[in-house]
């Protein structure tokens, strides 16, 4: 077997990722040897490979799905935004510059096809398939020209479509229908036919309109996936983040010890790697919220200011609102705060930034004897450690340099009293040192918290990634998607007008 597939959408969040990462699954379910792809990612939720290469954190759990390491071959273009109209361009996990989207859609996207084309050809040389996800939707007229993540790949590749729509939302038929014959009829020719997620409800109320979609395109509904709260892997997009919701609809067990501990999260512009408080919000009896007033603040035990894209703007953002003021109050008191990565950074004395921000030397917070100077050469590396008496693994994804002059050692940042700070994402994964640190914070807070014994991240992840292979074992025509993913798009699908304008 030797075969691909790309998993498009009819918009954003329409489920491609959840659903690619269903389908690697239920393949390697099967004993196949299976491989992610998405050609071009837009996220600041990013993770770093075994060999310093830094990809988006989506396909990093989708390399999961399928339990192999993930490798830069499987995300060879990340864009990291650093604003409303500029991202940071990574190729093949490094950082090449920054370019504003006009720049990067005006001919550097298109010069990169040949690239992806060769990442994915050297997966589809390692591998019996590769799923891969698009981006959007791949009938973005205005971009089809310079398309290297939709059907530039799918064309590039011959790979067959398999379309996901979003019920849940409303309009599927129409977005169905409109995503096809708004393609041209070479692309269409691969778009084999579709898939309904997040349906609620009867099916069979559903089939008469499936059947008319089938008589409209000649295509047909590979499945209909029911909706199911707490399936999502890690966020793709991570500039859309809810404030006030909670990290996940997944229900927990309940406390073990008499108190919830609480941990508010500041809601930094540009926040990269939220995802590290996941762990946190896994444990029973915590309580995760993203916040971004200081009175939020006022019954939070855990205060953490995360990892951001712009640390020079995420300070300013926090002094602005009245957070800052919050913190050093906070900090005064004795109550615990974490700084992660950006937040780490900004905990400290002064940052000399003449790379992200270009805006020289910044006080900082002042709240950890750390200088701060961001070097153009990004850090990317997996290291492993100890701290409070357990065994951490993280990885670091910085361009700031920090210089700890004082206090007591926390991985590679400080502690002062309760103040922590560190440049390692997914510390919190590591459970033992979780638990040692959350009974840190009980006691600092004077909570009569417990941490269960036994609650493991990674099973927890390994769960999620079977109810999403269950999710297309017992609900898509598997028989139908292997010769999809084995055999290509059927031969002689009927073209539908009007077709992309010239």
């Amino acid at each position: 077997m030797n075969g691909g597939l790309l998993v498009a959408g009819t918009t954003s969040d329409a489920g491609k990722s959840v659903v690619t990462a269903g389908i690697c699954r239920w393949l390697v379910r099967q004993g196949v040897k299976v491989a992610p792809f998405k050609a071009q990612n837009m996220s600041l939720n990013s993770f770093v490979t075994r060999e310093g290469a830094e990809i988006g954190r989506a396909q990093a759990m989708q390399a999961q799905a399928c339990r192999v390491e993930p490798t830069a071959h499987m995300n060879p273009v990340l864009l990291k935004p650093g604003g409303e109209r500029s991202s940071q361009v990574v190729l093949l996990g490094r950082p090449v510059g920054e370019m504003s989207a006009r720049g990067y859609h005006g001919g550097r996207q298109e010069r990169l096809l040949g690239t992806v084309l060769d990442s994915l050809a050297e997966l589809r040389a390692s591998y019996d398939a590769v799923i891969c996800e698009g981006a959007g939707s791949p009938a973005e007229i205005n971009l089809r020209r310079t398309d290297i993540v939709n059907m530039g790949i799918a064309r590039g590749a011959g790979l067959p479509v398999l379309v996901v729509g979003d019920i849940d939302r409303g309009g599927v038929f129409a977005s169905f229908f409109g995503t096809v014959a708004l393609l041209a009829p070479e692309d269409q020719a691969l778009v084999a036919g579709f898939l309904v997620n997040k349906f609620r409800g009867d099916v069979s109320l559903l089939e008469p309109g499936l059947e008319m979609l089938h008589g409209l395109t000649g295509r047909h509904t590979y499945g209909v996936l029911p909706f199911q709260h707490g399936l999502g892997i890690d966020e793709e997009d991570g500039l859309r983040v809810s404030l006030r919701g909670t990290v996940r609809e997944s229900v927990v067990a309940p406390p073990v010890g008499e108190d919830v501990l609480r941990v508010a999260v500041c809601a930094v512009p540009l926040m990269s790697n939220f995802t590290d408080v996941d762990a946190l919000a896994a444990e029973p009896g915590v309580v995760v919220r993203f916040v971004d007033r200081p009175e939020e603040l006022a019954d939070a035990d855990l205060v953490i200011v995360p990892g951001t894209r712009g640390t020079v703007r995420a300070l300013q953002w926090l002094r602005e609102r009245g957070l800052a003021e919050a913190i050093v109050r906070r900090v005064a008191e004795g109550r615990p705060v974490l700084g992660v990565c950006g937040g780490f950074q900004l905990l400290g004395e002064h940052i000399e930034d003449e790379v992200e921000s270009r805006a020289g030397h910044v006080d900082g917070l002042g709240l950890l004897p750390v200088r701060v100077r961001f070097a153009r050469e990004k850090t990317l590396t997996r290291p492993v450690g100890e701290a409070l008496g357990e065994r951490v693994e993280g990885y670091e994804i910085h361009h700031g340099v920090a210089e700890v002059t004082g206090g007591s050692p926390f991985l590679d940042g400080c502690r002062v009293g309760q103040t922590w700070g560190t440049h390692w994402h997914g510390s919190l994964e590591s459970d033992g040192f979780r638990r040692a640190f959350l009974r840190e914070v009980a006691a600092a807070a004077g909570r009569r918290f417990v941490p269960a014994p036994d609650t493991s991240f990674a099973a927890l992840r390994e769960e999620q990634l079977d109810r999403l292979g269950d999710l297309i074992e017992h609900h898509a025509d598997t028989d139908a998607l292997w010769r999809l993913i084995e055999s290509g798009a059927p031969q002689g699908l009927p073209f539908i007008p009007p077709g992309a304008p010239a």
